[in-house]
């Protein structure tokens, strides 16, 4: 598809180096052209310096007959003036990066009144991740599937844990747990497990299971955490903000510590249940004032990495706390992995990954739409929702019967609200959505998971 992106920030520049690695025609337009400049020696895309909200600029990045135009500048009412233009002159989809809370509450509107193909809140979205760890304390991911239904989450096998040295095929038998192992990464590998394979300490395994089959699960396995009740966050941004509303509708106490005076003001206003500590996050009395030995939850949320990572290995030398950290910039991913600094937070990884799922959405076929999608080990593997349909080759036959991908396997199938964790004798039906877990990237629709004959 031919695709322009506006904005070469963080988010703009991951979006195009993946919509380009996923064989997609891209054009890049920034008004910095060092910035085009920059991209375009990384990236084999085509790039345009000038104003992304002008029609002379679209029209001359080829907006008239391009499939999708995607607004990720830093304002978002720029975001929104060039997805009105690119509707007008070139009538294609359109998607808008708006951040603003204020615009947030109204984006049901804003998407129906502007005809957006979608609205994409990077600090929301980081937010919602955040809120799906601390209720899961023992993974260090959690991807969700069927509307809220369906986990995929991830954890190490620690030295000692009753799962080292267990085959999967008797792991169900051992625990009597509805869950399926769906991935294990292991020395910078991901693998597809099947029934013999064997776990070992330092695993970081995957499962797919609902919330409540999931937390028995981890309680029958020795992997016991206590729920967040305290959770000190550090930093006062937009992604603080709407992880704190959440937080405190769940009845988490939150401290937020932010060294701006104003916008401390402004999330006293705010947040009104949330105790505001004006003071430096990154200063070790602060945070012993604030007792974060005691907290459940420890957040390093600041717009610096380099000081995010910091406080998180702080927080794991003095607390049990879950801890979670927000990268923004820094690209080293295997080597913060291994500072073992929690769950990472990732706005710009969040943000194209909704988008990737819609690009692939667009191209799919009549009988299958991918609903949702999450890349998982530093892009390495991806978790994919299907709605199943009409004409699918995979609907009315025992899944025992599909000759189904070694690098591919069903994790769950959500039928009707009901989340069916697939044995042998399981049968996909139309309109069931089904998650697939794959060390393949790139899939747009469910039949491919299918050996060719």
């Amino acid at each position: 598809m031919k695709i322009i992106v506006v904005g070469g920030g963080k988010v703009g520049q991951t979006l195009v180096e993946q919509l380009n690695a996923e064989g997609h025609d891209i054009t890049l337009i920034d008004k910095s052209r060092e910035v085009v400049e920059s991209v375009i020696s990384k990236v084999d895309v085509m790039g345009f310096a000038g104003n992304g909200a002008s029609y002379h600029v679209q029209k001359e990045a080829g907006c008239s007959d391009a499939d999708l135009l995607i607004a990720v500048t830093d304002s978002d009412e720029l975001n929104l003036l060039c997805c009105m233009i690119a509707k007008k002159s070139g009538n294609c989809h359109t998607i808008a990066r708006v951040r603003n809370p204020e615009y947030s509450r109204d984006v049901i509107s804003i998407r129906s009144e502007l005809g957006l193909a979608m609205v994409i809140n990077p600090e929301h979205a980081a937010a919602k991740e955040a809120s799906r760890l601390l209720r899961f304390p023992q993974a260090i991911s959690v991807e969700t599937f069927a509307k809220g239904r369906a986990d995929v989450l991830s954890f190490k096998i620690n030295e000692g844990s009753p799962l080292a040295g267990l085959k999967l095929i008797d792991l169900t038998q051992k625990l009597h747990c509805d869950v399926l192992v769906c991935g294990v990464e292991r020395n910078d590998e991901f693998m597809i497990p099947r029934g013999n394979f064997k776990l070992l300490e330092n695993d970081l395994v995957f499962i797919v299971a609902s919330p409540k089959k999931a937390d028995e699960f981890f309680k029958k396995a020795g992997i016991q955490s206590s729920k967040t009740r305290r959770a000190v966050i550090v930093g006062g941004g937009d992604v603080t903000y709407y992880l704190a509303t959440e937080l405190i509708s769940a009845g988490i106490e939150v401290t937020i510590i932010e060294k701006n005076l104003d916008r401390c003001e402004e999330l006293s206003q705010a947040l009104p249940k949330a105790l505001i500590i004006h003071g430096d996050g990154s200063d070790k009395a602060v945070l012993e004032e604030q007792n974060v030995a005691s907290a459940d939850g420890f957040l390093a949320f600041t717009d610096l990495d380099e000081e995010n990572i910091m406080l998180a290995l702080y927080a794991k030398d003095v607390s049990d706390a879950k801890i979670i950290t927000k990268i923004n910039h820094i690209t080293f991913d295997d080597l913060i992995e291994k500072l073992n600094v929690g769950s990472i937070v990732c706005p710009k990884n969040i943000t194209a990954e909704n988008i990737i799922r819609y690009v692939r959405a667009m191209e799919n076929s009549l009988t299958v739409n991918i609903e949702t999608l999450h890349r998982m080990c530093d892009d390495r593997a991806e978790a994919l929702e299907f709605l199943i349909r009409e004409g699918s080759p995979l609907v009315g036959q025992p899944i025992q019967k599909l000759k189904i991908r070694q690098d591919a396997i069903i994790g769950c199938i959500n039928r009707g609200g009901d989340i069916i964790i697939p044995r042998g004798g399981t049968e996909i039906n139309v309109d069931d959505t089904v998650v697939v877990i794959t060390s393949h990237t790139g899939f747009t629709d469910i039949s491919e998971i299918l050996k060719e004959e």
